[in-house]
């Protein structure tokens, strides 16, 4: 009998043939395995004595009169085979790709739907609409997709949705108040306000749920608050109904990220579908409020209006931006399911810089130089906030 090694040492075999042996020694002698021979054919074994090695799998392969067994094996200080482990790594490699592709694609239709949002905006002053058919559109869309079995369709109960509700009035809230803040001042001062959202989540996690943080978290919020005050006190252009609206939005986003943790518990509804599901909720919370703010009026003035300045291209822009507002959040809460809340909250940030800066190189924003000091200061502290909190 041959005894061939595909990842092995000598010790190794030796306690394999030890065993086998020693039982032959018995008085009730085992037709099971033949006595094992040896061969030092240097082709087919590859021995390295580095490391010691331990037999993962003994296994007998062929019927003939000399059959051979085969012994894999994996280092001591490994967890699993050689051949697991590089396919492990291969595996990470391919995830990392593919999270590398979800921030690419999350950030560059977060860049053409604000500056799609901001064009709409512009032309035809209606928040509230606005914010209302993106709800829409990205309702629409998933509504299709289920249908024709494009992604499949969530599994829900009352239980879900009683537990969605209050994650989908602050998504409602959030959101409003962003398009709000956008159609009075500029996209690039809301974003900069927007980088406040972590002193927001650190002031109501401590003083609604009780939670307290490392110093260096506290410490982080320093440049947080200092960078969007020296921001907003250097804006050409400031609004306070602006301003407002983006403080807002980043106190209901944050109450949404805390309701949104709670439900995810124990949920087994992919990010995708969740989106979609609170996207539809937040469309039924929000149409009454818009009818009775703006009206249909006042929209179908404003429409005339935005039609006759711009032209039937405005037809297109408000499409744009309702099937972006969709795609972009229906790929971060995607990511969510691939990558965790630190790296999410890295992606995040870096967002924000390219929205910032795609929006003023093309609506052609004027900058202070202290504004823009201001904006990286803010910036940079977000990103030591995500890492603090880590």
């Amino acid at each position: 009998m041959s005894f061939s090694l595909k990842q092995s040492a000598l010790a190794a075999c030796s306690d394999v043939s030890n065993s086998v042996l020693q039982r032959r020694s018995l008085s009730c002698r085992s037709s099971i395995l033949p006595p094992l021979v040896f061969q030092n054919n240097s082709k087919r074994t590859n021995l390295s004595l580095s490391k010691p090695l331990h037999v993962s799998a003994v296994e007998i392969i062929g019927k003939d009169k000399e059959p051979v067994i085969k012994c894999r094996a994996y280092e001591a200080d490994k967890s699993q085979p050689i051949q697991a482990a590089a396919q492990e790594v291969k595996s990470e490699a391919a995830k990392r790709v593919k999270i590398g592709i979800y921030f690419a694609t999350w950030w560059a239709l977060n860049v053409v739907f604000n500056i799609y949002n901001k064009k709409v905006l512009n032309a035809y002053p209606y928040p509230w609409l606005t914010s209302t058919l993106s709800l829409a559109c990205g309702s629409l869309m998933m509504l299709i997709s289920w249908a024709t079995r494009i992604a499949e369709a969530p599994k829900t109960d009352f239980e879900f949705w009683k537990t969605l509700f209050p994650v989908a009035v602050a998504h409602t809230i959030g959101h409003v108040a962003a398009t709000v803040s956008m159609s009075k001042v500029a996209v690039s001062f809301t974003h900069i306000i927007k980088s406040g959202e972590p002193a927001f989540s650190v002031l109501v996690s401590s003083l609604l749920l009780g939670e307290s943080f490392p110093p260096a978290v506290y410490l982080s919020l320093v440049p947080i608050i200092g960078g969007c005050a020296l921001a907003a006190v250097t804006e050409l252009n400031f609004n306070m109904t602006g301003f407002m609206g983006a403080m807002i939005s980043n106190l209901a986003f944050v109450f949404r990220n805390i309701f949104s943790k709670k439900g995810m518990k124990g949920n087994s509804v992919s990010g995708m579908n969740y989106y979609a599901c609170l996207s539809m909720l937040s469309l039924v919370i929000l149409t009454p409020f818009a009818i009775a703010v703006e009206g249909p009026q006042m929209w179908a003035a404003g429409w005339e209006k935005a039609l006759s300045q711009i032209g039937p291209q405005f037809i297109w822009w408000v499409a744009a931006q309702s099937i972006f507002y969709h795609l972009y959040n229906q790929v971060s809460y995607m990511s969510l399911d691939q990558i965790s809340p630190l790296t999410f909250s890295i992606g995040n940030t870096m967002k924000r810089i390219s929205v910032i800066v795609s929006s003023i190189i093309i609506f052609h924003t004027p900058v202070q130089p202290v504004n823009a000091v201001g904006a990286a200061i803010a910036i940079l502290g977000t990103f030591l906030y995500s890492q603090a909190k880590a």
